[in-house]
């Protein structure tokens, strides 16, 4: 692993949240999911579209399973964004919305995010080269023909998606890169353009939610015109709906159907869309089950044993981790962090596998012995309060200099309800539970 590699994954786990990169090797657990991933990523990039939904209780990896997915896809050429869902910033329901923070976040092989303008001038080249390998046209741009022709079925949707992507080359071409800038930030989905810069290409106003599907569409065309093997779009946190207005969360839950719909119907090819729940979203009053239709689309069977979940169903199950799982994952990141210390061999002496059972096994109790949702602090006291000591004190032993503590302000809602269950079961009254103020 390259330093900056690890320094990145150590980083992440030292501020308890999901690194960026090297998650495969993280995977704890994941081995089941591998091969059902790599034949959906094929299926996408053969021209097909695959809806995926991923359930587990909070904490139990959900955010870590879709990033390694969005990793493992890079690895096989896909370009890859990350949605938040909520109701002000992004919600489901406002597809222009959703679209704007799809073209913000994504990401190449090569481009960790912000990757539009890397996207649309990489098509260019590739239409440039092409353009110069057919017959030339006297008079005319052949590269602007080639881009008429290659988007002639998009522009009967979203005819403003090749207007405006004609008019960004014509001001490339010209040298006025501030409508360029204008134009890829309105193809983006960005509101408040000038209306100069809108006029060039001949449309007004903002995108709006209609036209949010024939944009996606068109990038959709692109990325496959640019050699890309397809889209991984995720939507995270989708269970925010439950909390909405009930007129909000109905508009949200039919927009999903709608977007199953229309991956079912074959407009989207080469898109991989994944969203993660909690089981109360899945199967609760309040969340997928409010809308029978979507309902039916999203319905797995969950009552057999979990080893043997089917990975290939439209939704997937994650289980959370064991002692053993936390053992193993606790032992991969002291080895990652080992291979960078001062002292590699006195990083392992000291903290070994039977000094990582006792601390999974003091943070699990902490939480009320939930330990399929302790992995996230775990790896954070782990790496701040025991790795980092060893590390920069000689004579620091954690079996003898350190002892748990966990402040209520570092945990998250389901880690800090765990915790107060598990204080209020050993209290064994709510009057003997010490409360941080």
């Amino acid at each position: 692993m390259s330093p900056r590699r690890r320094k990145d994954i150590v980083d992440a786990l030292r501020r308890g949240t999901v690194p960026q990169q090297g998650l495969d090797i993280l995977a704890v657990g994941l081995a089941k999911f591998e091969h059902a991933v790599d034949e959906e990523l094929q299926t996408v990039s053969g021209g097909g579209a695959v809806f995926k939904a991923v359930r587990g209780e909070y904490g139990s990896g959900k955010t870590f399973y879709t990033r390694w997915l969005t990793e493992r896809a890079k690895r096989a050429g896909f370009v890859t964004t990350e949605i938040q869902i909520s109701e002000t910033e992004t919600p489901l329901h406002k597809l222009e919305t959703v679209y704007r923070r799809l073209t913000e976040n994504l990401a190449t092989p090569t481009t960790p995010s912000g990757a539009l303008r890397d996207v649309v001038d990489g098509w260019f080249y590739i239409l440039d080269h092409d353009a110069k390998d057919g017959a030339p046209r006297a008079g005319g741009d052949e590269t602007l023909d080639l881009l008429q022709r290659r988007l002639s079925g998009i522009s009967k949707e979203a005819p403003a998606f090749a207007a405006v992507l004609r008019s960004y080359r014509m001001a490339q071409t010209a040298g006025d890169s501030a409508t360029a800038d204008g134009l890829l930030a309105w193809l983006g989905g960005q509101p408040h353009v000038a209306s100069s810069v809108k006029r060039t290409a001949g449309v007004r106003g903002d995108l709006d939610h209609f036209g949010a599907l024939g944009f996606l569409q068109g990038l959709l065309t692109v990325l496959r015109d640019s050699d890309y093997a397809g889209l991984v779009v995720v939507l995270d946190e989708v269970e925010t709906l439950q909390r909405m207005r009930s007129d909000v969360r109905e508009k949200s839950l039919n927009a999903l159907r709608q977007l199953m719909d229309e991956i079912d119907g074959g407009r989207f090819p080469g898109l991989y869309l994944i969203l993660t729940g909690t089981p109360a979203f899945f199967d609760g009053q309040q969340g997928v089950q409010r809308l029978p239709p979507l309902a039916q689309r999203l319905q797995t069977d969950f009552t057999t044993d979990v080893r043997f979940d089917n990975p290939r169903a439209t939704q997937i199950r994650l289980t959370g981790f064991t002692p053993d799982s936390l053992l193993e994952l606790g032992s991969r990141v002291r080895d990652i962090y080992a291979s960078g210390a001062k002292d590699p061999d006195r990083v392992r002496d000291l903290v070994d596998d039977d000094y990582l059972k006792d601390l999974a096994t003091a943070v699990g109790g902490e939480l009320g012995g939930r330990t399929g949702i302790a992995p996230r602090l775990f790896l954070k006291k782990l790496v701040s309060d025991v790795l980092d000591r060893v590390d920069l004190f000689g004579d620091f032993n954690p079996r003898r200099d350190y002892r748990l503590t966990v402040n209520v302000g570092e945990l998250t809602h389901a880690e800090r309800e765990a915790h107060l269950r598990g204080n209020r079961s050993a209290a064994g009254s709510v009057d003997e539970i010490e409360l941080d103020i």
